[in-house]
């Protein structure tokens, strides 16, 4: 179990440290790799890093539908780290030319300058649906609400992240003091368990394992996640500059690949349940009972700068990035309120 009684200063030292690590792996192996790999037939050779938790059902519907292959890609799908933010490495030397992460995770390494940007959302707080995501806490606790969690230690996926912002958020919102929330860092299959044992006061989890969660009688949900923040990205697709401008025309394919597969998610939810059942440790009659996420690829600049102006007010960021530091120029960016 990672914990920090100082997120704020772990973050930022953590952001530090990826650079450089960024910097040597580039260094060891002369900078990411620009070309694009064929396969036999002469398809693109595309290898993406997914989510371990949630949000990456389109990719393996694209996979499943043929987009990827009609468009002409050879795409490798592996899941990539538990903090997506550190997912950035393997980018940027060449082992995936494409890779998952939240608004949090990304703004990490772009206030570190690295040579990133965002190419696609994948999902975005909406009130189209109910919540996919919130805080969970024992009915018999003292916790009724976000300034409750003063004092109390909060159960995260990963430390830094969009997860952390969003429960600080919630905290000064609700008229409390976000920094005297003591966060620690578990596996997403553990949150529930984490809570509901004592091991924490509280947790925020996501996805079906947030779904299942409901269900147990002994917890409560506070509030409605990040639905409270209406148009924050909870998920997006990143590359490198070098390889998109070397590698424009697939990186285009791609995402309009995974477009339509977000088109199909949206509309064929038993094609979500079916992945969530080989990709996530939950009984396949539970999944098949729950509601599926609405997915969306575009990316609220109006709401991201929002996000980053708090993000450095709470030193989850020690800088903010410039629009033209975040985005692809192809990527499909909505100022919409």
């Amino acid at each position: 179990m990672e914990t920090s009684r100082n997120p704020r200063r772990r973050t930022i030292l953590a952001a530090t440290a990826l650079a450089a690590t960024v910097s040597l792996t580039a260094t060891a192996c002369g900078g990411d790799a620009s070309g694009t790999a064929t396969s036999a037939d002469g398809k693109a050779k595309v290898t993406v890093l997914r989510s371990n938790g949630a949000i990456f059902e389109p990719l393996y519907i694209a996979q499943q539908q043929g987009y990827f292959t009609d468009a002409g890609l050879d795409v490798t799908i592996k899941a990539g780290a538990q903090d997506t933010s550190q997912n950035a490495p393997s980018v940027l030397n060449g082992e995936a030319q494409f890779a998952m992460t939240d608004s949090s995770g990304f703004l990490k390494g772009a206030a570190q300058d690295m040579p990133i940007r965002i190419v696609t959302g994948l999902q975005s707080a909406t009130t189209k649906t109910d919540p996919t995501d919130g805080l969970l806490v024992k009915k018999s606790g003292p916790i009724t609400s976000f300034a409750d969690l003063e004092g109390k230690t909060v159960g995260l996926s990963a430390l830094g992240g969009t997860i952390q912002f969003i429960v600080e958020y919630l905290v000064q919102k609700d008229g409390g003091d976000p920094t005297k929330v003591k966060f620690v860092a578990l596996p997403t299959t553990s949150l529930t368990d984490a809570v509901a044992s004592g091991k924490t006061d509280a947790v925020y989890s996501f996805g079906a394992f947030f779904a299942a969660a409901r269900t147990n009688d002994k917890l409560n949900v506070i509030g409605k996640g990040m639905n409270e923040l209406p148009g924050m990205i909870q998920g997006l697709l990143f590359s490198t500059q070098k390889y998109l401008s070397s590698n424009g025309p697939t990186a285009k394919k791609f995402i309009e690949a995974v477009a339509k597969a977000i088109t199909y998610a949206n509309e064929h939810p038993d094609a979500v349940r079916a992945i969530d059942k080989k990709y996530t440790q939950l009984p396949a009659d539970f999944i098949d009972k729950q509601a599926t996420a609405y997915y969306d690829t575009k990316l609220n600049t109006t709401v991201m700068r929002n996000v980053i102006t708090k993000m450095t007010e709470f030193k989850l960021l020690d800088k903010e990035p410039k629009d033209d530091a975040l985005y692809w120029d192809q990527a499909p960016t909505s100022g919409g309120e």
